[in-house]
């Protein structure tokens, strides 16, 4: 794909082509919470955000989803201000709720490595939940260190660094309809 022409001045200098159109992640969400509504329809799913990055498609995502959902949110770390993780997980912010015999569905941004989502799938199943699942909007092509077995996924994409819809560089750039690779400096 090539740029979006929508794109906003103060970005268009860090951003290369677009890897999901605006049109395209709207249209994948709401295909994403029909097939949640009917795998979760006798039992509603708790959808656990990881924040910051997926607040956007966290949004998006339950507003589609027919059934009444819960949410909650928890804050973790594995990049700190680079483009790489480092492969160390710190959790920043847990979860309010308890998990205990419930359905839940841990909504993430990205998965490349898969080191933060193995960390996270250890931790959250320790607090036995009936299930746990993962929908994911974007997963890497070729960059998993650990088999994830994923429920949902919204686009598999190449192993480039990307921003925009909740995707950022040192807290730019999340405010950004489409998925661009980011091609500027850190």
């Amino acid at each position: 794909m090539g740029r979006d022409d929508d794109v906003a001045a103060w970005a268009a200098h860090d951003l290369g082509r677009v890897i999901v159109s605006a049109d395209e992640v709207a249209a994948r969400v709401r295909e994403l919470g029909r097939e949640i509504t009917r795998d979760y329809e006798a039992s509603p799913p708790l959808l656990v955000c990881v924040l910051k990055g997926a607040i956007n498609f966290m949004s998006d995502l339950m507003r589609a989803i027919e059934l009444p959902v819960e949410v909650d949110f928890m804050a973790v770390s594995s990049y700190g201000a680079a483009t790489k993780t480092s492969g160390v997980v710190r959790i920043v912010k847990d979860l309010d709720v308890d998990l205990a015999d419930r359905d839940v569905l841990i909504v993430e941004d990205v998965v490349d490595s898969g080191l933060t989502l193995n960390y996270l799938r250890q931790y959250l199943g320790a607090r036995s939940p009936r299930s746990l699942e993962v929908c994911a909007l974007l997963l890497k092509q070729g960059e998993q260190r650990v088999e994830q077995d994923l429920k949902y996924v919204g686009f598999s994409i190449p192993s480039d660094f990307v921003v925009g819809y909740g995707l950022d560089v040192n807290e730019r750039y999340r405010n950004l309809d489409a998925i661009y690779t980011f091609v500027g400096e850190v």
